[in-house]
């Protein structure tokens, strides 16, 4: 079976490529460019891990999108939140990362992506769109959810003649398990951005690199980015 994936080099978009690529055959990766601080890194990185892997590797722009975001993730005027590992307690301080996911959104764009990326796969008779759709992000964000994943599933039965599907290897585990699985799986984790900006090193501060540094903490392994970094 045949697949296209949204990579976005993120750790999770990069553990569910590993994993799906096990058992399918990965026809491209396409990568978005919507204006977001860190496009130039997500799209270095990304072109990094599809050679590792030997895998087509398409840019698509969507400059209207970054028009319309009016948040931090788009806009330079409005600072990215910074949190701690407490923050991410929901108990120690509840609306912390609510605030931080609404400071960051952009309008629809899971829907707009997987739309592009369905054209794609019906065109090339793929059967599967890969995700990197998590069960720790869709507490507060809704379209990384199971629910959305079958809503969209629901619509490609409608949207494409050969009804492709989301494949989210991802979708019900915490960020500590999804690293877990990526190194089972030789995820090529150190061509892995995450950060919300695009420096040179990760922030450490904004609410991906809090989540992904304490999910390398609770697997006791130090970050392979950080490592090639020298961090």
């Amino acid at each position: 079976m045949k697949a296209i994936t949204l990579l976005s080099s993120g750790l999770d978009s990069v553990a569910a490529l590993a994993i799906a690529a096990k058992d399918l055959n990965i026809e491209m990766a396409i990568t978005f460019d919507y204006g977001q601080r860190a496009r130039e890194r997500e799209i270095e990185y990304s072109q990094e891990i599809c050679k590792y892997l030997g895998i087509e590797h398409r840019i698509i722009k969507l400059d209207w999108l970054s028009e319309i975001t009016s948040t931090s993730l788009v806009n330079r005027d409005i600072e990215i939140p910074s949190l701690s590992f407490e923050d991410l307690d929901e108990t120690v301080q509840a609306g912390i990362t609510d605030a931080s996911a609404k400071a960051v959104w952009v309008p629809n764009r899971n829907g707009v992506m997987l739309n592009i990326a369905g054209s794609f796969a019906e065109s090339r008779e793929c059967d599967y769109l890969i995700v990197g759709f998590n069960g720790e992000e869709a507490g507060t964000f809704p379209d990384n959810s199971l629910a959305y994943v079958q809503a969209m599933d629901r619509a490609f039965s409608y949207s494409t003649q050969n009804g492709v599907k989301i494949m989210a290897p991802v979708i019900e585990l915490g960020k500590t398990e999804i690293v877990r699985r990526a190194l089972e799986a030789k995820a090529p984790l150190e061509y892995s951005w995450s950060c919300y900006h695009g420096r040179e090193i990760p922030c450490g501060e904004c609410e991906s690199c809090v989540r992904r540094a304490r999910a390398f903490k609770n697997v006791g392994v130090k970050d392979p980015l950080l490592k090639r970094l020298g961090i």
